[in-house]
């Protein structure tokens, strides 16, 4: 009996706080509606109980209401005006941590749209003729210059010294087994010494 006495003085205070948490939301909201050069606002981070309060108070106002951050400590709610209702990309910026620029935003539409143009503008130029439009040596010759190919093969000589193996490297002459079982004595040897 003096345990659910207490549970339902909790569960009264709870519903107290909720209750007074929407009333303050209420107000926040509707100071908002009244700020005209305000078209979004911001709320501090708050619960999941204290978030979806929020939401029902924003959509009872007729406005749009997100929330963003990853974890449940740092979650807020933007509330947006609906003439002022956010685009996909400003969402996106939000989502990432990010904030909205609306110039940056329509810079980058701009060269989007720009891009889209030239792209089309290729398009309609048609497809290049086939085959190699010049030579290719064209394209490497600020490196080779025009005649130091034709150059290098006159003087091109064998080098000596190329693939050769000094004498005294061959003179190994023992079979893979005569070396093994060497190696194995080494290691005996080495084990022995250890001990």
């Amino acid at each position: 009996p003096e345990q659910a006495a207490r549970m339902k003085k909790l569960q009264e205070q709870e519903k107290r706080q909720k209750v007074e948490f929407r009333k303050r939301m209420e107000q926040e909201v509707s100071q908002f509606i009244q700020a005209t050069g305000e078209p979004r606002r911001r709320f501090q981070p708050m619960n999941k109980i204290e978030r979806s309060i929020l939401h029902d108070v924003a959509e009872v106002a007729g406005l749009t209401s997100f929330s963003f951050g990853d974890d449940e400590d740092s979650r807020y709610v933007m509330v947006f005006k609906k003439e002022f209702a956010p685009s996909d990309e400003e969402l996106e910026a939000y989502r990432r941590g990010e904030e909205w620029d609306p110039a940056r935003a329509e810079e980058r539409r701009r060269l989007r749209e720009l891009a889209a143009q030239q792209e089309e503008a290729e398009l309609e130029r048609g497809p290049a003729p086939p085959g190699p439009p010049n030579d290719y040596k064209d394209k490497y010759r600020h490196l080779i210059g025009s005649d130091a190919a034709k150059a290098a093969a006159r003087t091109m000589e064998a080098n000596k010294a190329y693939g050769c193996v000094p004498v005294a490297n061959k003179r190994d002459t023992r079979s893979i087994e005569e070396a093994m079982n060497e190696i194995r004595a080494k290691k005996r040897l080495r084990q022995a010494e250890d001990e």
